[in-house]
């Protein structure tokens, strides 16, 4: 094995304690709760945006989750329940693919919430519906608040694009605000 092979193997060892730790000190954030956490719905059915002929009151006219994304959807709600992270309150964009996986995860239909809805080929929409998120981060009075969204939308708000079924934790700042507290990859 050559120097640049061994160092890189190394340094891949000593940085995956590090990487374990700050998922460790997330899952502990969320167990304690105060959090805003923005979930990308679940894997859906091949494409990009919205098809030719979109309703957003209409499933049959969008993309849908896939049999993987319901299962990714079920293993997010499970991962929770075992971690014990305390839902409050879980919002959805109407788009039926984020509706399928807050119900698949938490098990109830959600409240949906315009502001969580898919900017992808809406950029006219962007500086309005981040404003109302922006308004809505508010400190949880107990556990954690969910909102289940697109991609397209959680990078405008926060400039995290994430994988599906990926959750970015948003902390609320005293006077407005928030950071950005991490990302936990779905397992």
């Amino acid at each position: 094995m050559d120097r640049r092979t061994c160092c890189r193997l190394l340094a891949g060892v000593i940085a995956l304690p590090a990487a374990v730790r700050a998922d460790d000190d997330l899952w502990a954030l969320l167990r304690r709760g105060g959090q805003v956490v923005m979930v990308r719905h679940a894997l859906t059915d091949p494409g990009v945006g919205d098809p030719e002929g979109f309703r957003l009151g209409d499933c049959g006219t969008q993309r849908n989750l896939s049999e993987a994304g319901r299962r990714e959807a079920q293993r997010l709600g499970e991962t929770l329940r075992a971690r014990q992270v305390p839902v409050s309150k879980v919002y959805a964009s109407p788009w039926c693919r984020c509706i399928d996986t807050a119900r698949l995860a938490f098990g109830e239909a959600p409240e949906t919430l315009p502001a969580l809805g898919n900017i992808f080929g809406r950029r006219e929409r962007e500086a309005q519906q981040v404003a109302e998120l922006r308004k809505r981060l508010r400190t949880p009075a107990a556990g954690n608040v969910f909102w289940i969204s697109h991609g397209s939308t959680t990078l405008a708000l926060t400039g995290v694009s994430p994988a599906t079924a990926e959750m970015v934790v948003l902390t609320p700042q005293a006077g407005g605000g928030f950071r950005v507290a991490g990302r936990i990859a779905p397992g």
